[in-house]
């Protein structure tokens, strides 16, 4: 969150963050974190260095240690300025020196070591040798809800972002869709989206008739027709945070099958809300909207899962699907998001993004779910 957007997080609520990371690293027997840059880093620190290069950059956090970040010295001030630098000591390094000596010094004898996903090959590889006595797993396999629960002021964030996201589709459902392009509605989609507050535009799926039966089609030239049942699957950045919904509708009155299999949809959507709760499995809500789905004679053709997390990425843990026993926790965010597709025909999705309450569950997205007749 650095740049020209201020961030809304203090460097105390990044210090705490800090903090907490540790300690799950600690609980899940971890003898410290590498942190790369990407959301993980912009998330713990509010730091996004201004290119990705190969020099490297990188959070060390350790228990009983100050936070440091390894940067290269040319991008140091700009480092120095994020709102969390307050709360960790910059270690810098100039070309010709040897960045990972200085790492592997923070690390006494290495041990287990969570690091960033998107870490380069290059940099782990050299740290290895650099800590012989190291080995290493991907955050998402060691720390899987590192971020997935929110805090009041992220879920105010993300409440307005799916308020965003949510204008947008009440723009694009006035637009004349039958004779234009896919690409010309996901440009408006983009446009919409940006208009509303948006920084970042991740994607607009627009599945026209048969493209609509493939699940991430995205968009492209084909001319959509009157009779056309369409996929609209659009979502991004807002002040950091993620919005992801989708809404079907369909060009010119639908027949009697497309609103039976739209209905099944719009029921297991509210099936797969309606089992939000604290303490439930993620699998329950995949159940539950699946559920629906099969007994209506449609298994078949619900072809992924039914959510996924969203927050500083727009698809992160936790995973509603089957076999994710992960219970819920009051301030997660996730989509609830079934589909029906059958190929060659015609698909159907609805989703809105849900956050967990001390009692329940609450949508993000409030745009109705009901069949949207557009021209």
């Amino acid at each position: 969150m650095t740049g020209s957007t201020p961030s809304p997080f203090t460097a105390d609520d990044y210090r705490a963050r800090m903090e907490r990371a540790v300690r799950a690293a600690a609980d899940a027997g971890l003898a410290g974190l590498l942190v790369a840059p990407g959301p993980d880093l912009v998330w713990l620190t509010g730091y996004a260095p201004p290119a990705v290069t190969e020099r490297l950059t990188l959070l060390v956090l350790a228990p009983g240690q100050d936070p440091v970040l390894v940067v290269p010295a040319l991008e140091a001030p700009d480092a120095a300025r994020a709102p969390g630098a307050s709360a960790l000591a910059l270690r810098d390094w100039t070309d010709g020196k040897d960045p990972y000596a200085a790492t592997a010094a923070l690390l006494g004898a290495g041990g287990r070591l969570g690091i960033s996903d998107n870490a380069w090959a290059l940099h782990l590889l050299v740290l290895q040798r650099a800590l012989p006595g190291s080995s290493y797993a991907s955050l998402t396999e060691a720390l899987p809800m590192l971020r997935a629960v929110k805090d009041a002021r992220e879920l105010e964030l993300m409440a307005a972002a799916g308020a965003a996201a949510d204008a947008a589709f009440e723009e694009i459902r006035t637009v004349r869709f039958a004779g234009r392009r896919e690409s010309e509605v996901g440009a408006d989609l983009a446009r919409l989206l940006r208009e509303h507050g948006h920084e970042q535009v991740d994607f607009t799926i627009v599945g026209s008739g048969p493209n609509g039966a493939n699940p991430h089609h995205e968009m492209g030239e084909r001319v959509i027709e009157h009779g056309d049942m369409v996929v609209l699957d659009f979502g991004g950045l807002k002040d950091g945070y993620g919005s992801d919904t989708t809404r079907t509708v369909h060009v010119g009155e639908p027949t009697e099958e497309e609103r039976r299999v739209h209905d099944v949809v719009r029921e297991a959507q509210e099936a797969g809300f309606r089992a939000v709760r604290p303490g439930v499995a993620c699998q329950e809500v995949d159940r539950a909207a699946r559920r629906v789905v099969t007994d209506a004679g449609y298994g078949a053709y619900f072809i992924h899962r039914t959510g996924h997390g969203i927050g500083v990425t727009t698809h992160e843990p936790p995973y509603m699907i089957e076999g994710e026993e992960q219970p819920l926790v009051p301030g997660m965010c996730f989509s609830v998001e079934p589909g029906i597709y059958l190929p060659g025909r015609f698909g159907v999705r609805i989703e809105d993004i849900v956050t967990v309450t001390e009692d329940g569950g609450r949508r993000l997205n409030d745009t109705t779910r009901e069949m949207v007749v557009v021209d």
